[in-house]
């Protein structure tokens, strides 16, 4: 089993050794969950890749329709360009549509079967196991943790896909119109990079924080609940209360920490999009007075590179969720992967055979009247 850690979890690894780096083992494993829903998944794979190219068309639009007015003045078709407008905004209205519903269906699906792949595994767990797992320990894991991660799996996938597909589709379109530009634009994208890989093992750590105190909550909560006639038998109300205050105090300070930094990312990542709109004004505008570049080409260039780092915002954003949710996907799947100290061995369980029978009774030496039990199955 891999090196999930819990507070409450003793499954032989201590915190320490937990992995300081996010585990992609881990998203490929949950990532499975979605796999049998493959009709789901093409739909959103299609509608994702027709809204990025939408997306896309838009600066392409602007663009054609300023060199149309620039050649012809007057003479420009613009109600040619309008419909076309109006065509690609249908368009994207129902590849939204579409992928909306089918996100939240995989969503749907996928939360289920995890629940029910952890919950079918707890049946067949040694008592000892429950013995070392409080009442919320388990909550946690079985409610707040699966959503979370399910969420991710859902619309993350789905971001993952759009993104791709507009940042793949904007750079070969800024590469064919203007490679100086398009140059400029994508020479911000290694730092992006850097400054991911550095705010990794930073937000990671304070998540794993959160979700640490967060299980200390829930088990607290839940044990103060169920046994709060032993609490006023021993008059343990104000104690109890000063633990549980404590507990928050610590999930408010670690709360505020983890969404401080992953506050800082986003910003990070405008200022780097703003940046690349001036360098692309300040060339492209120069270029444009000596006539090397068109005006309708530096339009489309700045909504590029405006639009560029959406994506990246997007998935920086679902960058730092995962971030702070693989501490729940190390701990669903702990649950999911614990196996019982005691099980039978293969021999035995080869050796055990049941037959379903049917069975019929009633009183003895009566041969008229009510059967006791029919068509009982063992």
């Amino acid at each position: 089993m891999d090196n999930y850690d819990d507070e409450n979890y003793d499954d032989g690894f201590d915190e320490l050794r937990s992995s300081a780096t996010m585990q992609i083992s881990l998203w490929r494993r949950l990532f499975t969950f979605t796999l049998p829903y493959k009709a789901e998944l093409w739909v959103i794979v299609v509608a994702g890749s027709v809204t990025a190219l939408m997306e896309m068309a838009y600066p392409l639009i602007t663009k054609w329709l300023i060199d149309d007015v620039e050649a012809n003045g007057q003479e420009a078709d613009l109600f040619f360009w309008a419909m076309v407008y109006l065509g690609t905004c249908f368009l994207m209205a129902v590849s939204i549509g579409s992928f909306i519903w089918m996100t939240s269906k995989i969503r749907v699906y996928a939360s289920y079967d995890i629940r029910k792949a952890a919950f079918a595994n707890l049946q067949n767990l040694s008592f000892s196991f429950f013995d070392y797992r409080p009442v919320g320990w388990l909550m946690a894991r079985m409610t707040s943790d699966c959503e979370r991660l399910t969420n991710i799996l859902a619309w993350g996938l789905l971001d993952l896909i759009w993104g791709s597909a507009v940042m793949l589709g904007m750079t070969v379109a800024m590469l064919v119109m203007n490679w100086k530009l398009a140059l400029l634009v994508l020479a911000i994208v290694p730092f992006l990079t850097w400054v991911s890989i550095k705010f990794q093992r930073t937000i990671l750590g304070s998540a794993r924080a959160v979700r640490r105190t967060n299980s200390k909550i829930t088990g607290a909560y839940t044990q103060g609940v169920m046994g709060v006639l032993t609490s006023k038998t021993f008059s343990r109300e104000a104690p109890n209360a000063s633990e549980f205050r404590h507990l928050t105090g610590d999930m408010y300070i670690a709360s505020v920490r983890n969404l401080t930094l992953s506050a800082i990312y986003i910003p990070i990542i405008l200022i780097m999009s703003s940046v690349a709109v001036g360098l692309t004004l300040a060339v492209g505008g120069s270029d444009m007075l000596v006539g090397i570049v068109e005006a309708g080409t530096l339009v489309a260039f700045m909504m590029f590179a405006r639009h560029f780092f959406d994506p990246v915002e997007v998935m920086g954003y679902w960058f730092a969720e995962m971030q702070m949710a693989q501490a729940s996907a190390e701990r669903v799947l702990s649950l999911i992967d614990a196996e019982p100290e005691i099980k039978d061995s293969d021999s035995v369980s080869n050796a055990v055979r049941i037959h379903r029978s049917h069975l019929n009774a009633k009183p003895e030496l009566q041969t008229a009247g009510p059967w006791i039990f029919t068509k009982s199955s063992l």
